[in-house]
């Protein structure tokens, strides 16, 4: 196949690029910018635009498929030239979908935890050489690429995103894989500038739920009220399992896992929301052939997902992690987590306000109490942003309302988030930076060191 990918840089659609190339079919790509690690990693396999920019040139009858992506508009000039010439297109989904349609299909979906939950069964497959295809939102130890499409594997294993699939197609991406096996983690209202209600979001994963045919399978969590309610609902066809937290202690600040004799199975993951993850995962493993004995065999050796709790620096007086986590569950349940992993250290939290959901000045009310496990706690946000994003202007009093904290510290300037950080005394600290973005190029490995040298 001859595949044109518009918006070739985005993260996702450079990985499936890098891909489809490694499977040999012939890649082409164009953007109007493209960053790093996208950049280098298109070039070192030969895949990067010779120029920046649109070019109708590149659209012709002689591809066999176009996938667009959701940077490009609906009147981009090589979309608008496929279209006149009957060019197959594609989403990101679709065409995923399409690679797949003859393998097994297992979605992960929720508004949290699907990132790791695939990591974890990925991880899994790979260390029994279980043959799979996959995708999945986060770099992973062992994995090139976080794509990957074969013509032999029998399994794909996909990360359902429930955000819309492309500029011309408004259906959310979990929709369009029609899982065989699915998974839900969670639900908390998020992507408010597609989904204004929490009833319209959440009536995407009831049409996610309602699509698993009768002999399929449905795994959710049973601790997520909302969760528990959907998928017990009359609409739902496909055999159900339902999963909650493993019994588990936490000891000098490791988890264990207590397995059915009564020992203690260590683990490099920690929290209530990566064990009910991991056990999900378990659930999920259990339905491809892999027993219990079998996963926590290779769970123990499992560190994450990149930029999901992610350890950044551990010494006596300073451990640092980095996560994800922006949502307003997403933040309660990482900081939650990291109080109950070191309750002995003193604790400073920082979020920084970068979607267009957490800088809406109506959403904000829904971080209200999410950083109360923290000592000290920071967030932080760029004007800028707001104003990029057509949002109105917030103001600190504003975040420390929505937060409910008189105590939480709001910067404006990612330089006073580095000189508070730097004033923390020297004694059993834990960080925790939280954000979708960088906090506008603080670099945690540099802060960490310039902490223990100053």
């Amino acid at each position: 196949m001859h595949v044109h990918f518009i918006a070739i840089g985005g993260s996702a659609m450079h990985n499936l690029a890098i891909a489809l190339h490694k499977k040999g079919d012939t890649v082409t790509g164009s953007d109007d910018e493209i960053f790093e690690p996208s950049k280098s990693r298109l070039d070192e396999h030969g895949l990067l635009p010779e120029s920046m920019g649109w070019d109708e040139s590149n659209i012709t009858t002689n591809l066999d498929a176009i996938v667009l992506g959701m940077h490009a508009r609906e009147d981009n000039p090589e979309l608008l030239k496929a279209k006149e010439l009957g060019v197959t297109i594609y989403s990101y989904p679709e065409f995923l979908y399409e690679q797949a349609k003859d393998k097994k299909r297992v979605v992960i979906g929720g508004s949290h935890g699907k990132t790791s939950i695939t990591a974890m069964i990925l991880h899994v497959l790979h260390h029994h050489n279980i043959d799979c295809d996959y995708m999945v939102g986060a770099q992973l130890e062992g994995f090139d690429t976080m794509v990957r499409l074969t013509d032999a594997a029998p399994i794909a294993i996909f990360e359902g995103d429930e955000y819309l699939s492309s500029p011309i197609d408004r259906r959310p991406k979990f929709h369009l894989y029609k899982a065989d096996i699915a998974l839900i983690s969670g639900i908390a209202w998020d992507h408010i500038n597609v989904f204004p209600t929490f009833e319209n979001y959440l009536e995407q994963f009831k049409i996610f739920a309602r699509q698993i045919p009768e002999a399929g399978v449905l795994v959710y969590c049973e601790l997520d009220e909302k969760v528990r309610d959907l998928c017990q609902s009359s609409d739902v066809r496909a055999t159900l399992y339902a999963y909650g937290l493993p019994e588990h202690e936490i000891i000098n600040g490791q988890t264990f896992l207590i397995i059915e004799n009564g020992d203690k199975v260590p683990l490099d993951i920690f929290g209530e929301h990566n064990l009910a993850n991991m056990e999900g995962a378990r659930m999920i493993c259990e339905q491809l052939g892999i027993d219990s004995q079998q996963f926590r065999e290779a769970i123990t050796s499992f560190k994450g997902a990149s930029n999901r709790m992610e350890l950044i620096h551990r010494s006596e007086n300073l451990i640092m992690y980095k996560d994800f986590a922006h949502s307003p569950s997403k933040v309660m349940a990482t900081t939650k987590a990291v109080r109950e992993q070191y309750p002995e250290h003193n604790f400073i939290a920082c979020l920084e306000l970068h979607t267009f959901s957490s800088l809406n000045e109506e959403f904000l009310l829904e971080y209200k109490s999410a950083m109360d496990a923290a000592d000290v706690a920071i967030v932080y946000y760029n004007p800028q942003t707001l104003e990029h994003k057509k949002l109105a202007p917030l103001t600190v009093e504003q975040v420390k309302s929505a937060f409910g904290s008189d105590t939480l510290l709001v910067y404006t300037e990612s330089n006073e988030v580095v000189e508070t950080l730097m004033n923390i005394p020297k004694v059993k600290n834990v960080i925790l930076m939280m954000t979708s973005g960088n906090f506008d190029g603080i670099e945690f490995t540099k802060l960490a060191d310039d902490y223990l040298e100053q």
